[in-house]
């Protein structure tokens, strides 16, 4: 029978990481950014982005822990500065920051956009990194728990290379208007998820009560 607990993490993990990586934002810079490639070329744009994605997600996953004792930072303190960069992400998707930065690096002149920008930052990116970290951490010593973080990791990667393969009818059916809609329904998630993360690492460090 599968653990309720394990279970309510996955659906935060799920929702935390879909709602940085937000791939179906995505989808029409992905479009933008492979404009004249074959639908041959595009598939293989968007596998290849995805996974160098993964494997540079994976690698933090895995190591960050490490990193940040090796330099001296303490997890309540990366929780908060995790949760600060992760709310400016919001706010940049609240206010349509970020999808302009990302249309912007699209009209530059990229002969193979799968490692730069897509691969990242637009989905390796700052936010989606400290994400992980501090998912990973939630599940320290637990390798049940931190199994499941990479699987839903994976997951979501899975979601945006569908997103992104799916990126040409999704921006007929989204159009700019839905697409902008659902990015902003998003930050508001993950501004409210940032804020959780602020106030667990200033519990952490006894500043509130747990």
């Amino acid at each position: 029978m599968l653990d309720p607990v394990l279970i309510d993490d996955a659906i935060n993990t799920f929702t935390t990481l879909f709602v940085v990586i937000d791939p179906v934002g995505n989808a029409p810079i992905f479009l933008a950014l492979t404009v004249g490639a074959s639908r041959l070329e595009r598939r293989r744009i968007a596998l290849r982005g995805v996974i160098i994605a993964w494997g540079i997600l994976m690698l933090f996953a895995l190591t960050g822990n490490a990193v940040l004792e090796f330099v001296g930072i303490s997890m309540p303190a990366f929780r908060i500065a995790g949760g600060l960069l992760l709310f400016l992400t919001a706010l940049d998707m609240l206010f349509e920051k970020r999808t302009e930065r990302r249309e912007r690096r699209a009209g530059e002149e990229i002969d193979d956009p799968s490692v730069f920008p897509l691969a990242l930052p637009l989905i390796a990116g700052p936010g989606s990194i400290a994400a992980l970290i501090l998912l990973m951490h939630e599940h320290d010593g637990n390798v049940m728990g931190q199994g499941m973080v990479l699987g839903v990791m994976t997951g979501v990667l899975l979601l945006t290379l569908i997103f992104l393969l799916l990126s040409a009818p999704l921006e007929r059916l989204l159009r700019r208007t839905g697409t902008m809609v659902v990015t902003r329904v998003l930050g508001m998630l993950l501004a409210a998820l940032s804020v959780q993360f602020v106030l667990d690492g200033f519990a952490a460090l006894g500043i509130l009560p747990v």
